[in-house]
């Protein structure tokens, strides 16, 4: 069997046993997911009229589409919190180690995680995209290649995200210690364009908001879905995609590949 396929071969094994263990314990994936829902309703329904003329907007209807590609990436960021958590977790109970002294392919064991990852993710950003469409959000006459065009992003911030979330993972002493590491992948969405304008936000924290990943990605998404105006947005969200699944790869594989002693 050639390299490429042992790779392939053990990947999917690994994806596998990923998959299953969330299945497993599905208590861990309901509470991340719990967070963007709750925040979805709550911003929508208690805080939509207000928050909707503060965009120009008529009615809540109007704050739910600005809202929405806010709360998708933060239902990534949520997500890849468990990614952490998993990855702590086979650290500190050996299974790494074990996996380290059988005949399988050495990157499988990493791979496995970020696919399952990353699927994990974009089904859940499918679950928090259909209560938002139960719930009236309607995208602004978007085309089919603008649809796809959002769903490769969302897939590309997912793949970036669960790589860092990876080398928390690996890092943390126990799983407690990986969700507490992780948490910023939710925060930062918090103070982002998520869920009002930049120029709505007083001169000193504009450029904190700005110039992180998040506000790209999510002004991006917006120009795909609501027809905003995207500019300098979206090259630059790929290009921190890019470089954040790049650092996080190589911070993760070195981390893999360190002589546990």
């Amino acid at each position: 069997m050639s390299s490429l396929s042992l790779a392939v071969r053990d990947s999917s094994t690994m994806v596998r046993r990923n998959l299953l263990h969330v299945r497993r314990y599905p208590s861990l994936t309901l509470n991340l997911l719990l967070t963007p829902i709750v925040l979805l309703l709550l911003f929508v329904y208690v805080f939509g009229e207000v928050m909707s003329a503060g965009i120009g907007g008529a009615d809540r209807s109007a704050y739910l589409a600005y809202l929405l590609p806010g709360l998708l990436l933060m239902t990534i960021g949520s997500t890849v919190v468990g990614t952490a958590v998993s990855v702590s977790m086979d650290m500190t109970e050996g299974i790494i180690a074990r996996f380290r002294t059988m005949a399988i392919h050495r990157g499988s064991v990493l791979i496995g995680h970020v696919i399952g990852s990353v699927l994990q993710s974009v089904a859940s950003v499918v679950l928090v995209g259909t209560v938002a469409v139960a719930i009236g959000f309607r995208s602004a006459n978007a085309t089919a290649l603008e649809w796809l065009a959002a769903f490769g992003l969302v897939a590309l911030v997912a793949l970036a995200l669960t790589w860092i979330a990876v080398g928390m993972g690996m890092v943390s002493p126990n799983a407690e210690a990986a969700s507490n590491n992780a948490l910023p992948l939710i925060v930062l969405p918090l103070i982002s364009s998520a869920f009002v304008p930049l120029d709505a936000m007083p001169g000193w924290f504009r450029p904190i908001a700005e110039y992180q990943p998040f506000t790209p990605a999510i002004e991006t998404l917006r120009g795909l879905l609501l027809g905003t105006e995207i500019g300098h947005n979206g090259p630059l969200a790929v290009a921190w995609c890019l470089v954040l699944a790049a650092l996080g790869h190589l911070w993760s594989k070195s981390l893999f590949d360190r002589d546990p002693g």
